[in-house]
């Protein structure tokens, strides 16, 4: 990827369209919305993949995270708080636990930053 100076932050361009990322949020994503969402992302579609493998019955995941940040120490993340809410039929919590566990495990961003930045997953079946 190359990425190009803006008046303020930078841009690049995907095979999905110009990306402008910026610490001020009225010119781009901010890094760290970027990062919080290629993990929660990334986790999510990795567990999707394994419920449907599993011939689970889902008809929709929805994600909401909580990050924690500590602005003493570069404003970094140290904690995401990943929260699925899964809506199919006939769920299993223990299945849904597992799958979701064995989906941090496969995720490349929640695995590339391991050791850095906590993760936390839950989930309510509905």
């Amino acid at each position: 990827m190359r990425f190009e100076m803006k008046e303020v932050g930078f841009k690049t361009n995907v095979e999905y369209g110009e990306l402008h990322v910026s610490g001020n949020e009225d010119y781009g994503f901010r890094p760290y919305q970027l990062m919080v969402a290629s993990i929660a992302v990334c986790s999510g579609g990795v567990l999707r993949t394994i419920l449907e493998k599993k011939k689970l019955n889902i008809e929709d995941i929805t994600i909401d995270t909580e990050v924690k940040r500590n602005p003493e120490y570069a404003n970094r993340i140290e904690k995401i708080n990943i929260h699925y809410t899964i809506k199919g039929e006939n769920l299993k919590e223990d299945q849904v636990q597992k799958s979701i566990h064995l989906a941090n495990k496969n995720c490349p961003m929640a695995q590339s930053v391991a050791g850095s930045i906590e993760i936390e997953e839950t989930f309510k079946l509905i």
